[in-house]
């Protein structure tokens, strides 16, 4: 037993001031402060090509996907914050699953079920990117076997919904985070 979970938290964007990497870096925080010991990355640091088979066949995976899953190996949960495109997830997040998902060494079986995840979205509209969350749900659990945390966080109004400290403004979304939170350490808890 490790003791703390090990977490990593993550975003599907890689803009700046993208209101979901500010999810993802409140999220890191909040179990930063709860003694989890805590990775937070931006998929900007592991450049990927736009998933080709003939390529996956020529070259194999690419190292930063190699990379990435070594970091998921060494966590016990994963935070997603998913911006949604289209009523979707981004190709970014979306492509980054794709490789992934590729990787055959049997070393890497357990990528997807060997850990617990947790999604969560920031949107500008009153749907609050939940569409994104419905369709990062079924490629984690259905495609990949994954299990994911049923309490999510997501966030209306993003551009509103920040104080100036990074915090969430509206007491009913900062419940919401506080129970994603607490669950994930939780369920991480029980992989360390």
């Amino acid at each position: 037993m490790r003791g703390q979970p090990a977490l990593l938290v993550l975003s599907g964007s890689t803009r700046g001031g993208s209101s979901n990497g500010r999810l993802a870096a409140l999220m890191a925080r909040e179990l930063a402060l709860r003694d989890a010991d805590v990775r937070f990355l931006s998929f900007a640091d592991y450049p990927l090509p736009l998933y080709d088979g003939d390529l996956e066949g020529a070259r194999g995976v690419p190292e930063s996907a190699l990379k990435l899953a070594e970091l998921m190996l060494a966590s016990d949960g994963v935070f997603i914050a998913s911006p949604e495109y289209n009523q979707s997830v981004t190709p970014l997040l979306k492509n980054t699953i794709d490789w992934l998902s590729r990787i055959r060494d049997d070393r890497y079986r357990s990528l997807w079920t060997g850990r617990v995840f947790a999604i969560g979205a920031a949107s500008s509209g009153h749907f609050a990117g939940i569409r994104s969350l419905m369709h990062l749900r079924q490629i984690l659990e259905n495609a990949l076997g994954a299990r994911v945390l049923t309490q999510q966080v997501a966030i209306p109004y993003a551009e509103k919904a920040f104080d100036e400290r990074g915090n969430l403004a509206n007491d009913k979304a900062a419940a919401q985070l506080e129970r994603v939170v607490a669950a994930l350490l939780v369920e991480a808890g029980r992989f360390s």
